[in-house]
């Protein structure tokens, strides 16, 4: 609250001379006395002067050098203000109060750095009515400002005087920096005006609250406004005083506990027992050595200070330990040294992978990149396509090709966010997420980590962790990943994250913006018989015990298990039925049944029963109302039958199969087209008014849904409706408009490669399909033909046979004998019936 000291020196040779503090009488003769009309302003920064108040001032400024230097030389009075700011180095007459002090020079010091020290003692106030000089420094015209007390004034003054005493010296009997000598000081002040100047000036206050009281022109609401100070001062003072004796008894029982482990250090010396000081030294100096970021080093050194803290037998010793050592065990600055051969790096993948030429450029693209410019941001690769095609796989491969560490994840399953993001530690058995657990077990931190099957995520009340794989997928942000465990960034951004997917609808949008999709199509015949040849039936012949030249497989037996025994758009199948062959060849050798075995084509029944596929086109399209479509699954591309039949009945439409929503409204879309153009397809309205019309799809117990089969559910009804069959050798696929436009669907390269499969010699597609074709070998085209279309009445001439099977006249026309009473009318909407299988 208060300074240390009450009275000032003034006089350097004779220190015991003072200026001791004055009288009421005194007092009373200094607010009396005559003010010039006009005095010299000198500012003040941080602090105010109060009427009988003695305070030393450095002077330094020059326009205050010049007055000090003039008053001291004449009538030793000035006017002091105390500045608004105190950043202000050349304050104009606004930047002052308008109230000051009027001041008596008492001492004048010279400085060695050249400016001046001044002793000042107040006398008292004024009020500044306006500058009549500016230069070279302030000097202003003053009002002086009375002091007045009527006899009720003085009664009340009287009260509050005593109690601001006591206060005043409860504050110094609990202030430790104030001097005991300072509250006799105080007691001995007989006047009531320079006690409350005296305190006010020593009050630990901001310049506003001290101008305040200095402005204030009533004595009594002084006194009232330094009670207010004091009372708010003796509150810090006792909350201080608590927060010191906690801290003392804390710092106690700190000294206690470390003398009692000194003792106990001490004992175990005795008796020859080890202590764990040893063991962390080894960990301060591992952390020493080994080169990791400056935040992960500060944090590794203080928690091993904390270790030197804890008796081993405690819980958290353990915790703690285990968390310095997943610091100390993580690759913060450990790389692999990249092979930048492009060459051989392209030698590696045509090694290991047949085809998939899309993928293989853009790795040799990352490579050349990294080659060329040295250092860069990783991408984050997603291989998107059907099961089997090689994705898992591949990631090996271009770890080898990098020459960097693979790490696998699984996400397949996973519903907890702290799977990715870790566990924080006041959790029982906590540790980091797996991310950094495969860099752990990588050991460098800028390996090939794969997320396999991140498709499959989960979520539920653990949180979500395609939403934590967000920050790890971003190459934005993956340099500064931190995760709940440690609780420290870490660098992902060297890392080279390679998701993979089978379902693209199933990833997360927000996910899906943050990778590179790169799809993988299903093989074609020939690219699966050479992979066959150069991967599977080797491999096989290993993992089985055989000898190369006791097993081999003809090429058209490959052909023949890949048509009749595996319709799938990758290898796995495949491999595992090369696997059922080779186990037999196997089971012959180990009984000297044979030597060598060639597997021909005739021979395979007996490895593997009946073939499994047929094509069945030719077989099925027999009848009109039959119709051959293309699909795409997860799994690849298949042919799907679109059956159409009719019978007498009210014009309703029966749709059966499984089918979603939007194939129900292609078959909707198909039958207001057949309707629209009846007559120029030579049908007769009974058709629609008098028969009921079936749509089913076969295959009945698997959901289908998608646009994509409206080609085929138009063709299939114009079939049924004139009576004209489907030729048999040729499939389609595409979405249509009621006005009977042909729009562009996906899957194409599916589509066609299961065509070729089933036997089918002609498809018919959209045209704006046509850049997905292109994107086929020429050779898995062989024997095919593509046509392109715009519109329906294309489709219908390429698709349908010239002549009906039966006049759809004759067929439809029903006798006015036959037809019901109240017939629906024909431009009536029918309704639309679903049998759910």
């Amino acid at each position: 609250m208060m300074k240390d000291s009450f009275y000032w020196m003034i006089d350097d040779e004779a220190p015991e001379q003072s200026i001791p503090l004055p009288t009421a009488a005194e007092e009373h003769e200094m607010s009396t006395s005559s003010v010039p009309e006009t005095l010299p302003i000198l500012a003040l920064r941080n602090t105010v002067l109060f009427p009988g108040v003695v305070l030393p001032i450095t002077v330094g400024r020059d326009a205050s050098l010049k007055l000090v230097k003039d008053a001291f030389a004449a009538d030793k009075l000035i006017g002091v203000v105390a500045q608004r700011s105190s950043d202000i180095e050349d304050p104009t007459p606004e930047d002052l109060y308008g109230v000051g002090t009027v001041a008596t020079i008492l001492k004048l010091i010279k400085m060695p750095d050249g400016s001046k020290s001044i002793v000042i003692q107040g006398k008292r106030r004024f009020q500044i009515t306006d500058y009549v000089q500016e230069e070279p420094y302030f000097r202003a015209r003053v009002d002086a400002l009375k002091e007045t007390l009527d006899e009720q004034e003085e009664i009340q003054l009287q009260a509050l005087i005593r109690s601001v005493k006591e206060l005043a010296i409860q504050i110094v009997a609990m202030s430790p920096n104030l001097p005991s000598e300072a509250a006799y000081a105080i007691d001995n002040i007989d006047s009531p005006a320079f006690l409350i100047h005296f305190i006010a000036s020593n009050l630990q206050v901001e310049v506003e609250d001290k101008q305040e009281l200095l402005e204030t022109l009533s004595l009594v609401e002084r006194a009232n406004l330094v009670m207010k100070h004091l009372n708010r001062e003796i509150q810090v003072l006792q909350l201080s005083e608590e927060i010191r004796s906690r801290v003392k008894s804390d710092v106690d029982q700190q000294q206690r506990e470390y003398l009692l482990r000194q003792q106990m250090k001490a004992i175990q010396e005795e008796l020859g027992e080890s202590d764990s000081t040893g063991e962390l030294e080894q960990l301060r100096q591992r952390a020493e050595d080994k080169n990791m970021p400056e935040h992960a080093l500060e944090t590794v050194l203080k928690e091993i200070k904390k270790l030197n803290r804890i008796n081993p037998a405690a819980p958290d010793y353990a915790v703690t330990r285990n968390y310095v050592d997943w610091i100390l065990d993580l690759p913060w600055t450990e790389y692999s040294e990249d092979h930048l051969d492009i060459k051989h790096a392209e030698e590696i993948l045509d090694e290991d992978h047949f085809g998939l030429e899309k993928v293989k450029k853009r790795i040799l693209e990352y490579l050349a990149v990294l080659k060329l410019k040295g250092d860069m941001k990783a991408p984050i690769l997603c291989f998107y396509g059907p099961p089997g095609v090689g994705k898992t796989s591949l990631g090996k491969s271009i770890a080898r090709a990098l020459g960097r560490e693979f790490v696998r994840m699984s996400l397949g399953g996973v519903r907890d966010e702290a799977e990715i993001r870790g566990h924080r530690r006041t959790y029982v058995g906590a540790l980091p997420g797996r991310i950094l657990q495969g860099l752990k077990k990588a050991g460098t931190a800028n390996p090939v980590f794969m997320l396999d099957e991140v498709d499959k995520l989960g979520s539920d009340f653990r949180g979500d962790p395609s939403s934590a794989l967000l920050e790890v997928l971003d190459p934005e942000q993956n340099f500064g990943f931190n995760d709940h465990y440690l609780e420290l960034d870490y660098d992902l951004s060297k890392v080279l994250f390679i998701a993979t997917a089978n379902y693209l609808e199933m990833i997360p949008a927000p996910l899906r913006d943050r990778m590179e999709i790169i799809q993988i199509t299903g093989y074609t015949q020939d690219e699966k018989l050479a992979i066959a040849k150069g991967f599977l039936v080797p491999r096989q012949t290993e993992r089985n015990g055989l000898k190369p030249e006791q097993f081999s497989i003809a090429d058209d037996t490959i052909k023949l298990i890949i048509d009749g025994y595996t319709r799938e758009s990758g290898v796995r199948q495949l491999e595992r039925t090369i696997g059922s062959v080779a186990r037999g060849v196997a089971k012959k050798v180990a009984v000297d049944e044979v030597e060598t075995e060639t597997v021909q084509p005739d021979e395979l029944e007996a490895y593997l029963g009946a073939r499994k596929f047929f094509s069945d086109v030719a077989e099925r399209t027999e009848v009109p109302g039959v119709a051959t479509g293309l699909a795409w699954t997860p799994v690849g591309g298949d042919i799907l039958f679109i059956e159409a039949s009719i019978s007498r009945g009210s014009g309703r439409m029966i749709l059966t199969g499984q089918l979603g929503d939007v194939m129900k409204e292609s078959a909707q879309a198909a039958r207001s087209y057949v309707k629209s153009h009846a007559d120029e397809l030579g049908i007769p309205q009974d058709a629609f008014r008098y028969w009921d019309l079936h749509v089913h799809v076969p295959a009945g117990a698997v959901p289908k849904d998608g646009p994509s089969a409206g080609v085929s559910m138009l063709t299939a009804l114009v079939s049924i409706y004139t009576q004209r069959r489907v030729k048999d050798h040729l499939a389609m696929t595409g979405e249509i408009t009621l006005r009977g436009l042909v729009l562009p669907v996906g899957g194409i390269k599916e589509k066609v490669l299961a065509a070729k499969r089933a036997g089918i010699k002609q498809v018919l597609l959209p045209q704006k399909n046509e850049k997905d074709v292109k994107e086929i070998k020429d050779e898995a085209l062989e024997g095919l033909k593509v046509n392109y279309i715009k519109r329906m009445q294309e489709i219908l001439k390429l698709t349908l046979e010239k002549k009906p099977v039966k006049d759809p006249v004759t067929l439809f026309t029903i006798p006015d004998s036959d037809k019901p009473t109240h017939a629906p009318p024909s431009n009536g909407s029918e309704t639309v019936h679903t049998v759910v299988n």
